[in-house]
């Protein structure tokens, strides 16, 4: 594909082109299920507890597991454990389709679903941030990821609106299946790649100790600044989702039908996010990036908190999938472009502890407060929290450039490739 604009120029590799299309089509099921699942417990248990104890139990084993999914993706091929955890997936989507539809669902069989989602994604999410730096070559990269974060809120558009209409009109159990079929294509997807030696070639021999990634991280002040933001975003800011039910339902008294609306309209904000980093052609101004879109994420969520109108509150998802989604996927870019091959899994299974294994001790502690404080004033603490943290990476911005560009000129000597800007 010779002649794609420059914004598309990552679609130019074959095995990259499948990837994100079977992609596609599988994450349009996900955020289906993810919106079905939560209308689902909250119809069986009425509780914003019970909504926070279900993403938990959801996400927590990413960050208890996620450093062996990393160390799993540094010593297998990426490709393979793809394919194995999609599978996996695939198969637990359709037990809970089954529960559903044959009307034998219990909470409980929410929350043990749940787990085992989370075990099968600390080794998803890791193996496919490697996988995504192997279908393209480095001056790609940032292209390769932006475009994968426009796909992945392209579905987050489409999931939830759809969810909504068939939670409406024919319950939540065909969402469920629908997902669980939505993994056939990319899993085809996978299966029909070419791979070359960059796929199957054993990882880079060197320091094979779980705990190198942590080292590097640790060691590393401008990756550890950027997790650390990360993290903070995902504990005091990702619960919100999880109370979009309560709004939906008790504030803003639209139902399922609002929740899906609620979800699409943060997935076009983060849509556009995604596509303003596609169009960008180097990293330089990234750290600048990162700082305004966590300020302006906490900020979003206060205003969202005290709005009590449908059609404003609509309008006031744009603003907080846009600004989570770039700083999310800007942080990601970051990171990829300052770490070395042979630590690629760990240090980005730490990336995948900070973005989801810290939103489950937050959606815990958001639904409790929501119990007693309400989910305005839980949403609004939470914007209030990200905010100050935004303010404090700010502050920290001109010591994290000069940790940055250490860095990132340090990957470019090591792989003498030509230089480009410093993501700063």
């Amino acid at each position: 594909m010779p002649n794609l604009p420059d914004a598309l120029r990552a679609l130019r590799y074959r095995n990259f082109r499948l990837f994100i299309s079977g992609q596609l089509v599988s994450l349009v099921g996900t955020w289906m299920q993810m919106v079905a699942q939560s209308w689902l417990v909250y119809r069986l248990t009425g509780q914003a507890s019970m909504l926070g104890l279900v993403a938990f139990s959801g996400q927590i084993p990413v960050f208890l597991l996620a450093t062996l999914g990393g160390m799993a993706s540094d010593r297998m091929r990426a490709h393979t454990l793809i394919v194995i955890t999609q599978s996996a997936s695939m198969v637990l989507s359709l037990i809970l389709a089954l529960l559903t539809l044959t009307g034998h669902v219990h909470i409980w069989h929410i929350i043990t679903i749940s787990v085992l989602l989370g075990v099968v994604n600390a080794f998803d999410i890791p193996a496919r941030q490697v996988f995504v730096a192997q279908t393209v070559d480095r001056p790609d990269l940032m292209n390769a990821i932006a475009l994968n974060s426009s796909m992945f809120n392209g579905a987050r558009i489409i999931g939830p609106a759809v969810a909504g209409l068939l939670v409406a009109s024919v319950g939540e159990g065909w969402c469920f299946l629908l997902n669980s079929l939505s993994y056939i294509a990319v899993i085809g997807g996978l299966l029909a790649m070419r791979l070359d030696a960059a796929h199957t070639r054993r990882p880079p021999v060197g320091d094979r100790s779980i705990l190198v990634g942590f080292r590097f991280v640790l060691g590393a002040h401008a990756v550890r600044d950027l997790l650390v933001l990360l993290g903070l975003m995902g504990l005091m800011g990702m619960p919100y989702s999880v109370l979009m039910p309560i709004f939906a339902d008790r504030i803003l008294h639209g139902g399922a039908r609002a929740f899906g609306i609620l979800g699409a309209a943060s997935g076009v904000g983060a849509l556009v996010g995604a596509l303003s980093l596609v169009l960008k052609r180097s990293a330089k101004g990234l750290g600048l990036w990162v700082a305004i879109c966590a300020m302006g994420f906490g900020a979003a969520l206060i205003t969202f908190s005290l709005s009590r109108s449908f059609p404003l509150s609509v309008l006031l998802m744009l603003p907080v999938g846009f600004t989570f989604m770039v700083q999310m996927a800007a942080t990601n870019t970051l990171i990829q472009m300052m770490i070395p091959d042979a630590l690629r899994g760990r240090v980005m299974s730490v990336y995948s502890m900070m973005f989801m294994g810290m939103a489950p001790m937050g959606a815990l502690v958001a639904g409790t407060l929501a119990h007693h404080l309400g989910a305005p004033l839980t949403v609004a603490l939470g914007g209030s929290g990200c905010l100050a943290a935004g303010l404090a990476f700010t502050l920290r911005l001109p010591r994290w450039r000069q940790s940055a560009r250490t860095l990132y000129r340090t990957e470019e000597a090591v792989r003498a490739a030509p230089s480009v800007n410093a993501p700063v």
